[in-house]
C-alpha cells in the first residue's frame, strides 16, 4: 500500500501546479486544527452555548437552554446529546465545507465509497477478535466501570428512550470519528503527502486519547495506523466505523453488566 499511495502522490505532484497543492494541503491542516478546537473546547459543557445566547441578547432562550442542560429529568442525555452533536459537527461540517468550497473535491473520494470495500471485511472482523479479549479483561476495572458507560443508567431506568438514543449518537459520532481522520485527513493529505498522510493523522488521532488509560493510547497509535492503511486501500471508512462502534458497544454492555444493569 505503501508504494502505491506514494505513486499517486507523485504522479498528483508532476500534473498539479505546486500551488495549488500547497494551498490544499495548507486547507486540510489548518481546517483540521479548527475542528479539533471547536470539538474539544464546544464539547466541554453547554455553558458556551448559554453564554453565547445571553450576548446575542436572548436571555429567554439561554434560561431554556440552561435549565435544559442543568436540572431537566433529561439533563443528562441533554448534555450527552450537545456532546455528541458537536463532535459530528467538527469531524463532518467543518471538513465537509473545506470539500465543497476550497479543495472543490467529491465527498465520495475522502473515504466514502461503497463499492468494492467489503473485500477487507475479514481484516476488520479479525481486529475485532482482537480487541475484545483485552477488553473483557479490564471491563471489571474501577476505572474502566468509572468511565463507561458515558450515559449512566439509573438502577430503576429503562434503555428505552435516553439510552437507546444515546447509543444512536454515540455511533453517528464514531461515523463522524472515522470520516474525519481516516477520510478527510488520509486521503485529503495523501496526494500530497503519500503514504506518509497516514503518520500525520495518527499525531492528533492519539492526543484525543491522552486523557484515557496509557494501553488505550498506545493501542490508538496502532489502530490509527492499521484503520488508515486499510482506508487508503478500500478508499472507504465504513468497516472502520462499524470496528470502532463494535468496540464501543461491548465496552458500554460489558460495564452495564457489571454493574448489574444488564
Amino acid at each position: 500500500m505503501r508504494i502505491t499511495a506514494d505513486a499517486e502522490s507523485d504522479l498528483y505532484r508532476e500534473v498539479t501546479p505546486e500551488a495549488k497543492a500547497t494551498r490544499d494541503m495548507v486547507a486540510i491542516l489548518v481546517a483540521s486544527v479548527l475542528a479539533l478546537l471547536f470539538r474539544d473546547y464546544a464539547a466541554r459543557d453547554g455553558r458556551w452555548l448559554v453564554s453565547f445566547l445571553q450576548l446575542a441578547g436572548l436571555n429567554g432562550p439561554a434560561d431554556g437552554v440552561n435549565a435544559w442542560l442543568t436540572t431537566s429529568s433529561a439533563a443528562q442525555f441533554n448534555a450527552l446529546a450537545l456532546w455528541a452533536i458537536v463532535h459530528i459537527v467538527a469531524y463532518v461540517g467543518i471538513p465537509m465545507l473545506v470539500i465543497r468550497y476550497v479543495i472543490g473535491g467529491r465527498l465520495r473520494d475522502f473515504g466514502l465509497r461503497i463499492k468494492d470495500s467489503a473485500s477487507h471485511i475479514w481484516v476488520y472482523v479479525l481486529l475485532l477478535a482482537v480487541s475484545l479479549p483485552f477488553i473483557i479483561a479490564v471491563s471489571s476495572s474501577a476505572p474502566f466501570l468509572a468511565k463507561y458507560s458515558f450515559y449512566h443508567l439509573g438502577v430503576d431506568e429503562s434503555f428505552w428512550p435516553y439510552m437507546w438514543l444515546w447509543w444512536l449518537l454515540y455511533a453517528l459520532q464514531f461515523a463522524a470519528l472515522e470520516f474525519f481522520f481516516r477520510g478527510f485527513m488520509v486521503h485529503g493529505l495523501k496526494l500530497r503527502l503519500g503514504y506518509a498522510a497516514i503518520f500525520v493523522m495518527m499525531v492528533p488521532y492519539v492526543m484525543l486519547h491522552f486523557p484515557k488509560p496509557i494501553l488505550e493510547a498506545l493501542a490508538a497509535m496502532f489502530g490509527a495506523i492499521v484503520l488508515g492503511t486499510l482506508s487508503l486501500k478500500t478508499r472507504s471508512v465504513w468497516w472502520g466505523a462499524a470496528l470502532h462502534i463494535s468496540i464501543a458497544g461491548a465496552m458500554d454492555l460489558l460495564a452495564l453488566f457489571h454493574k448489574g444493569l444488564l
